[in-house]
């Protein structure tokens, strides 16, 4: 089903790329189409909700949600750098992406991919002072700290983007054939004609380092937060404490393992189902998954909600479950 192409050429930067087909029938490409817009609907629409019951409910203004809605806002812009393109690409059974086009979806896919891994990693450190020293949770976590730890995270990250793209785009291409249904660097690497991709092998490795400095971060981090739940002594008070916590676990795993085995498997000239199916995943699963993971477990998220929605009168008797109370 998965069509890669032969078309071949010298790229420089006034060509165009292929990118992957999933299939050379216009039926299949429609119904591709609206398999992604689907997708992306959920997505864009969990996210703006998300974003507008943080901004508009002023019981919300506490550092958790303020890295929520920085998430969804992130999560926005990774799920719009690349569907856009790809839908618009099965909707007109076509492939090409120019080469501006593909620099800019590495570099801002690269730059919110690493804002969402960076900011699941404060809001991990941000649980864990809460939980396991939370007489001086205002002093650490004040507004200014948050704000200054977003702020290192968006500007890291978008130099980190910057860094990958002219790793990446160094090495000029013997092929414009990609393929990958969007410009994703282990994809474009395999495209390179010169050992100037190197630059970007080392590069990609030291963000491997770097990432599984915050994995052994996250993992230490809930090895205490568990603890401290588990020494709890009110039920309520630890099915609080873990609604918090295991929808952020959940999501970060998900995120960090499908990433690691898309950028560090090893690389083949052909086309890969198993390479599409961990790019697929770590690309839209997170996104989508991140507003259902966070409302549906986060009684302050619901209520702000259905207030947004003019749902009041129907979420008295949901609220009142403890089992779904944060």
């Amino acid at each position: 089903m998965i069509q890669g192409g032969e078309e071949k050429q010298h790229v420089n930067n006034e060509s165009s790329f292929l990118l992957l087909q999933f299939s050379r029938v216009h039926e299949l490409q429609i119904l591709c189409f609206f398999g992604f817009l689907a997708f992306y609907l959920a997505a864009v629409v969990g996210n703006l909700l998300i974003i507008s019951a943080v901004a508009s409910d002023h019981h919300l203004k506490t550092p958790m949600y303020f890295f929520l809605m920085n998430l969804a806002i992130l999560d926005l812009g990774q799920v719009s750098v690349i569907f856009p393109r790809t839908m618009a690409n099965s909707l007109m059974n076509c492939r090409h992406i120019s080469y501006f086009g593909c620099v800019t979806q590495v570099l801002f896919f690269v730059f919110f991919m690493t804002s969402d891994f960076s900011l699941l990693t404060v809001m991990a450190y941000d649980r864990y002072v809460a939980i396991c020293n939370p007489l001086q949770y205002e002093m650490l976590m004040s507004k200014q700290s948050c704000i200054r730890m977003t702020t290192l995270v968006w500007i890291t990250s978008f130099l980190n983007g910057v860094l990958h793209t002219g790793g990446t785009f160094s090495s000029p291409f013997c092929s414009n054939v990609v393929n990958q249904f969007f410009c994703e660097i282990p994809a474009l690497l395999k495209l390179a004609c010169s050992d100037l991709y190197l630059i970007e092998i080392g590069a990609l490795s030291l963000c491997a380092v770097i990432a599984l400095g915050c994995c052994i971060f996250i993992v230490v981090t809930y090895v205490h937060i568990f603890a401290a739940v588990l020494r709890i002594p009110s039920v309520q008070g630890r099915q609080k404490a873990f609604s918090t916590c295991l929808p952020h676990l959940i999501v970060f795993s998900l995120f960090s393992f499908t990433a690691y085995f898309a950028y560090l498997n090893p690389t083949s000239n052909s086309v890969s189902h198993l390479d599409l199916a961990f790019s697929m995943i770590y690309s839209m699963v997170p996104p989508l998954m991140n507003p259902v993971v966070y409302s549906m477990r986060n009684k302050e998220i619901r209520h702000a909600l259905s207030k947004l929605l003019g749902l009041r009168s129907c979420t008295t008797n949901v609220f009142s479950n403890p089992v779904l109370q944060e």
